[in-house]
């Protein structure tokens, strides 16, 4: 199997494939890992994913854990009622998130070739085959084979130009500053967002203490300065909006790799084409605000994955047909879910954002509407669809089950499904699955590979024999 792009994403499903007992290669052209990587919110769900992959514990020793958002006119939002044992958001580079999947992924065996990019892209019943050379370079050129080729060659994505795949939306926000910042009096506690009529900034502690001052990630824009992304970050800019749109100033001491940006809303219709599937950047972007990028796309390649290996290993095609169902509704619900607060951010209407701060932190203030949002965007909440007559359990993640000895994500270090049965039942003869037994009073459960229930009942039952053969072939 061949990735096209060596981030989070194509690390994630390398990394499976190659752990699943599959070959894998990467292709990737930028030659070492991309420095001006915009990323720095690690999510809940996430944080599980990576936990079952063993990177999550080396990023979070070094990284700084928030537990809330604060928000306009005192609203706030709490991240420490997750249904996860990862009750924050991790604040750290995706340079680290990068460094530590690629790790991950050499370890397993994936073949990682870097300062290579695509061009030529050509697939028939069987196969797939790539044309690739050195980057920037007009030769030689090297022809790779493959039965399937995932794209998560980002929001700029080559694969997508070769095939002529549209890429409906709009941009969204434009002239975006992203910057590294130390403060000498920064905000205490959480990720802070701060907005005016004509400005907003955002605040994300690293968690790195200095004598003098703390680092903070930085976010900042302004109605008044509309430019193209290739006009350059002036410091005293970056000052500026962020005093303004915070109303006090936190005493800039540093500041650090500035980008300018702009953010569209696009998504491909189908993430599945032929033989060629679509992944992360590749297949969606949108809003920055809620740190959903980085996130969706692992949790795309978490899902496509042990698909592609159970395919690979005489599963039915069928199976890879469900990445599309189960991940497109998921991307258009982040597209939404980000446009909307990017809007409600910018809002300029005095009576529109009058209307935002009198709604908002009443809201959040009630358990079930906090628990909802923090959840939705935490991915803690997201459930796949179910058929008709399947337990209401199907389609929902079984990383809080809780299991006599290791958690979930700890057995799940192993690839393959996860049969869990009810407390004090029998163990079924299975040995090609892995086993566990939960502890409270809940059913026999069958866990995917990617930590989502596909079978909910009683173990005594045949019926999850069906389903680990419909998912398996086996």
């Amino acid at each position: 199997m061949l990735v096209i792009g060596g981030g989070p994403t194509g690390m994630t499903v390398a990394g499976d494939v190659a752990r699943a007992g599959r070959s894998a290669t990467v292709l990737e052209r930028w030659p070492s890992i991309n420095p001006s990587s915009r990323a720095f919110a690690t999510m809940a769900r996430t944080l599980e994913v990576l936990d079952a992959r063993e990177p999550a514990d080396d990023l979070l020793a070094d990284a700084n854990r928030a537990t809330g958002v604060e928000l306009f006119a005192g609203a706030r939002l709490d991240l420490q009622y997750l249904r996860s044992r990862h009750q924050y958001v991790m604040i750290t580079p995706q340079t680290n998130v990068d460094t530590a999947l690629g790790r991950y992924a050499k370890a397993q065996g994936a073949d990682i070739r870097r300062g290579i990019e695509v061009v030529g892209l050509r697939q028939d019943d069987d196969g797939v085959t790539v044309t690739a050379r050195p980057k920037g370079e007009p030769g030689p050129r090297t022809t790779l084979r493959a039965s399937y080729v995932v794209a998560a060659d980002g929001a700029h994505s080559t694969v997508r130009g070769l095939l002529g795949i549209g890429f409906p939306g709009k941009t969204v926000l434009s002239s975006l500053v992203l910057a590294d910042v130390k403060l000498r009096n920064g905000p205490d506690g959480g990720l802070t967002l701060g907005s005016t009529r004509e400005e907003f900034g955002f605040l994300a502690p690293y968690g790195r203490h200095e004598p003098d001052g703390s680092w903070y990630r930085a976010m900042v824009w302004d109605r008044g300065r509309q430019v193209s992304d290739h006009v350059p970050v002036e410091d005293s800019e970056v000052v500026d909006v962020l005093r303004r749109a915070m109303g006090t100033d936190f005493g800039v001491l540093e500041i650090g790799s500035p980008s300018r940006f702009h953010c569209d809303e696009r998504q491909v219709e189908r993430y599945r084409h032929g033989r060629v599937f679509l992944a992360g950047d590749a297949a969606h972007v949108h809003s920055p605000m809620g740190g959903q990028g980085m996130n969706t796309g692992i949790q795309d390649g978490a899902n496509l994955a042990w698909k592609l290996a159970a395919v690979l290993d005489g599963a039915p095609d069928s199976v890879l047909g469900t990445y599309h169902d189960e991940r497109h509704p998921v991307g258009k619900r982040v597209l939404r879910q980000s446009g909307l607060m990017a809007r409600g951010v910018t809002l300029h209407p005095r009576i529109a954002r009058g209307m935002r701060n009198l709604v908002v932190p009443r809201l959040l203030r009630i358990p079930a509407a906090r628990d909802a949002i923090a959840g939705s965007f935490a991915g803690t909440e997201l459930r796949y669809p179910r058929r008709s007559g399947q337990h209401r359990l199907v389609g929902t993640r079984a990383t809080e089950i809780p299991l006599a000895g290791e958690r979930l994500t700890l057995l799940q270090r192993a690839p393959g499904f996860v049969f869990i049965r009810e407390r004090g039942g029998h163990r079924p003869d299975e040995p090609e699955l892995l086993h566990a037994e939960r502890t409270d009073a809940g059913p026999a459960v069958l866990v995917r590979p990617d930590g989502y229930i596909a079978w909910a009942g009683s173990s005594a039952e045949s019926a999850w024999r069906d389903t680990l053969r419909e998912w398996t072939g086996r």
